[in-house]
C-alpha cells in the first residue's frame, strides 16, 4: 500500500467514524432485519437464509456509507479542493474500497452473531471464512456500484435513488425470499442481477460446495460496468466544473 493510499484511507475512516448517525445504522440494520425474519425461517434454510443477510449487509454498506458518501463530496468544497492536491485519484478510490471492507466486517459479524445468538445454524469456522471472503469479494462489486450512483447524483437525491435500485436488487437477488419461492418471471430475471450472483457464491460457500465460474464471472462484468459509469462520472463532473 503506497502512502498516499494509506493517508487516504486514515482520512476515508475518520470522516466516516466521525458520522455515528450515517454508520451505525448501516451495520447495524442488517442484523435487526434478521433477528426479525431471519431467524424465523426453519432450520432446513437457517444457514443460507444467514448468508443471504450478510450480502445484504454487505450492499447496504456499498450503496449508503459510499454512495451517498460519494455524492456529498461532489458537492463539498473540501473534497474541491483536495482533488487540486498533488497525486492521482486512483488512491482515493481504492481507500474507499478497503475502508468499505472494515465496516463490511462489522456488519456480517453482527449478523452472524446474531445467527449464533439465537442458536439458528450449526456451521464450522471454515464455512464461515469462506462466506466471509465472499462477501468481501461482494463487498468490492457493492462498493463500486455505490461509488458509480454517487457519482452520478446529487447529495439530496442519493438516498431515495440507492433506495430504489438497492432494495429491489435485494429482492431479485433473492435475498429475502429463496430463489425458488420467486415467480418464474421474475426468478429469470433474478439469474443476471449482481445480487442472486453475490447469494449463490454466499450459499455455496456455506455449504462447502464449489464456487460457481458464471456468478463470478457475472459479479465481475456488473463491476465493471459500475466501474465504467463512476469513470465517466467523475469525468463529466470535473468538466463541468462542479468537483
Amino acid at each position: 500500500m503506497t502512502r498516499q493510499t494509506l493517508n487516504e484511507l486514515t482520512l476515508t475512516l475518520k470522516i466516516l467514524l466521525r458520522q455515528p448517525g450515517f454508520w451505525i445504522p448501516t451495520v447495524l440494520f442488517p442484523a435487526m432485519f434478521y433477528a426479525f425474519f431471519g431467524a424465523q425461517s426453519s432450520d432446513r434454510w437457517a444457514a443460507s437464509v444467514m448468508a443471504s443477510f450478510t450480502v445484504y449487509a454487505v450492499l447496504g454498506v456499498g450503496f449508503y456509507q459510499f454512495g451517498v458518501s460519494v455524492a456529498q463530496d461532489r458537492e463539498s468544497p473540501f473534497a474541491r479542493w483536495q482533488r487540486s492536491l498533488p497525486g492521482g485519484a486512483v488512491a482515493q478510490w481504492i481507500a474507499r474500497v478497503l475502508a468499505s471492507l472494515v465496516f463490511v466486517a462489522i456488519a456480517v459479524v453482527l449478523v452472524v452473531g446474531m445467527a449464533f445468538l439465537f442458536d439458528r445454524v450449526e456451521v464450522g469456522a471454515a464455512a464461515l471464512l469462506r462466506l466471509l471472503g465472499i462477501c468481501l469479494i461482494a463487498a468490492v462489486a457493492a462498493t463500486v456500484m455505490g461509488i458509480a450512483l454517487g457519482s452520478l447524483t446529487s447529495a439530496r437525491a442519493a438516498v431515495p435513488i440507492a433506495n430504489l435500485i438497492y432494495l429491489p436488487l435485494a429482492y431479485l437477488g433473492g435475498l429475502w425470499v429463496p430463489p425458488i419461492a420467486l415467480p418464474s418471471v421474475i426468478n429469470s430475471i433474478s439469474q443476471w442481477t449482481p445480487t442472486r450472483a453475490m447469494g449463490e457464491l454466499s450459499w455455496a460457500a456455506i455449504d462447502g460446495r464449489a464456487l460457481d465460474p458464471w456468478h463470478l464471472g457475472l459479479l465481475a462484468a456488473w463491476t465493471a460496468v459500475a466501474a465504467g459509469i463512476a469513470i465517466v462520472g467523475q469525468v463529466l463532473v470535473r468538466r463541468s466544473g462542479l468537483a
